[in-house]
């Protein structure tokens, strides 16, 4: 898992650059988009399927470990070079969030269908939407509280709850996504200071550092299929960032960021080719119920920088 897919590290406003992007680039973002989404779902599929044989820590190691082999070729072809942060701190914060999604994903998807963990993850933007008020001074408007509200509506259906559900391991990929939006507000907030080479960089770092010290405890020897799914799962994490790269290059983020809820077809699709999972309705229903909440931010915003377009040239 978690990866920044469900909305991009900024805000989701109509800026200069899409609006001077030419017309022509959108079908461009929606492929790259489209491809994204394929590859973070290979991403999952190949972490739940490694989390049956390996300890889970091991798995997160190599997400991380890979990973951070992929940004040091990234930082050797760049000629820039600089790695230093104006905020280290926040950069460190920032990794451990991301850290702490992506264990508690792989956690939960060791014993939950693929496409049920899945779809509680999309309540990560819904949660950017809520944490922004209060740590961004942003403004959140009474429709889009109502659709954040719709929208943890929508996951509660698919979690189900009852009297034990804080022993649930549904709850480990809620828990997630709002760790997961804790990460997206400090990437917002790091973008106005560090370069995103820099903090690609930091990430896969700690992320390798903290688990690599707990690997003495957690190892089993892989064999030769269990090493090119290992590096595979730290290279699919790469290649999805990259192509996410370029649909939010191609594109705006109002075109290409609705294509994030492809992710919940692929991963039925995937869930039910490798592990036969399929969804029940419930599950159908929780995943509709979020996307269309999500959707619906999403139109709001849209809406709030075409009148702020329109304040602005009035």
């Amino acid at each position: 898992m978690l990866h920044p897919r469900l909305i991009p590290a900024r805000p989701v406003t109509a800026d200069a650059t899409d609006r001077n992007r030419p017309s022509n680039g959108a079908g461009r973002g929606i492929a790259w988009m489209v491809l994204a989404t394929a590859l973070f779902a290979t991403q999952d599929t190949i972490g739940k399927y490694l989390t049956q044989s390996y300890p889970v820590p091991q798995v997160i190691w190599a997400r991380f470990a890979f990973h951070l082999l992929f940004a040091l070729l990234m930082v050797a072809s760049h000629r820039e070079g600089s790695l230093r942060s104006r905020r280290p701190g926040l950069q460190l914060l920032r990794s451990v969030f991301m850290l702490v999604a992506n264990g508690l994903f792989l956690f939960a998807v060791r014993s939950m269908a693929l496409v049920d963990a899945s779809a509680l993850l999309f309540v990560g933007p819904l949660f950017v939407t809520a944490l922004s008020v209060p740590l961004l001074g942003e403004r959140v408007g009474p429709r889009r509280w109502a659709a954040v509200a719709v929208g943890f509506a929508g996951a509660m259906v698919i979690i189900r709850p009852g009297p034990t559900i804080l022993q649930s391991v549904a709850i480990l990929p809620v828990l997630g996504a709002f760790s997961f939006a804790l990460y997206q507000i400090a990437t917002r907030v790091l973008s106005r200071s560090d370069p995103p080479l820099t903090t690609l960089f930091y990430t896969a770092l700690v992320g390798t550092v903290v688990t690599t010290a707990a690997l003495p405890w957690h190892w089993q020897p892989p064999d030769v299929a269990g090493w090119v799914l290992l590096a595979s799962l730290g290279s699919m994490g790469a290649l999805s960032q990259l192509a996410l790269i370029k649909a939010i290059q191609s594109a705006p983020l109002t075109v290409v960021v609705p294509f994030n809820y492809l992710t919940l077809v692929w991963a039925t699709t995937f869930g039910y080719l490798v592990f036969g999972d399929l969804p029940d309705s419930a599950t159908v229903l929780g995943a509709v119920i979020i996307a269309g909440s999500g959707l619906y931010v999403l139109h709001r915003e849209r809406v709030r920088a075409r009148d702020d377009t329109r304040q602005r040239m009035g």
